[in-house]
């Protein structure tokens, strides 16, 4: 009779260690999940956007909602310094640095030329040997003067700044589309010099492009803060998911968290049920 007493007690303490593993089982991972949702709904300061076309608003649960239509910079074509017809296009889910010199400059292009030398360098794969190159990141200068930076002007320019073609273009063309892609694209000041080296006005600016060709930031290109800054957007818009492109996950969190926990539950009630058997 204390034989099968003892027996019922080590029963009733398998039982209880069960519960508690069951209880554990469900509190630990729905503790976890709205954790880590809590966290993934805290959005990271990405960015933020920079010129928009239209504004249109839209009845979105009851409540008018603005959605503003973000600018995309258009397409062009011009000559690189080795010599090549090159696309904006060609450059589709490039993160893009840009700014704009001439070859003559006198003043503030051969520093702007400097610093995005050493932020092109800053930035490599990852790779510990080999081809360092960041494939993701392609740095375009245009200049605001190509009637004498030709393709071969470029190229000496190139040569001088141990430039790499593969991730950075010096670019000459027709001028009437250089200063539209500055003045109406960028909506960047710059003043045609007519060939008088010191009455061309141009910025000093770097100009972030993400890799849809949105305009995501615009830095001081001889400011060390603003290098800074530019250096930690570059970082952040690396990491920023297209958003036209739906996770395998979105909106299935909520589905497979209740199916998760449905199914430790069903386990851990037959294990009680066979052990209280």
């Amino acid at each position: 009779m204390v034989f099968f007493s003892g027996g019922v007690n080590k029963i009733s303490d398998v039982n209880k260690t069960a519960l508690y593993a069951i209880l554990m089982a469900l509190v630990v991972p729905l503790g976890a999940y709205f954790i880590v949702k809590g966290k993934s709904e805290q959005a990271i300061s990405m960015p933020r956007h920079y010129i928009w076309d239209t504004v249109t608003t839209k009845v979105s649960k009851g409540k008018n909602v603005q959605d503003t239509v973000w600018h995309k910079l258009s397409n062009f074509q011009f000559t690189n310094q080795e010599g090549k017809q090159v696309t904006l296009d060609s450059l589709h889910g490039k993160i893009i640095i840009a700014d704009f010199f001439f070859t003559h400059c006198p003043t503030i292009c051969p520093g702007l030329t400097k610093n995005m030398k050493r932020l092109a360098e800053s930035i490599h794969n990852g790779q510990r040997v080999g081809d360092k190159t960041n494939k993701q990141v392609h740095f375009i200068s245009f200049s605001i003067d190509p009637e004498r930076d030709s393709a071969e002007r470029l190229k000496y320019w190139a040569d001088k700044y141990q430039i790499n073609p593969e991730n950075w273009w010096l670019l000459t063309g027709d001028r009437q589309s250089i200063y539209n892609m500055a003045i109406q694209e960028m909506k960047i000041g710059i003043t045609d010099g007519e060939g008088i080296d010191t009455n061309f006005i141009h910025t000093d600016h770097f100009v972030l492009i993400d890799s849809n060709h949105y305009i995501r930031g615009f830095y001081h290109g001889l400011d060390s803060a603003d290098l800074a800054k530019l250096s930690e957007d570059l970082v952040l818009l690396t990491m920023e998911k297209d958003p036209h492109e739906k996770s395998f996950f979105a909106g299935k969190l909520e589905l497979i968290a209740i199916v998760f926990l449905m199914t430790i539950l069903g386990v851990g009630l037959l294990l009680y049920f066979i052990r209280k058997k």
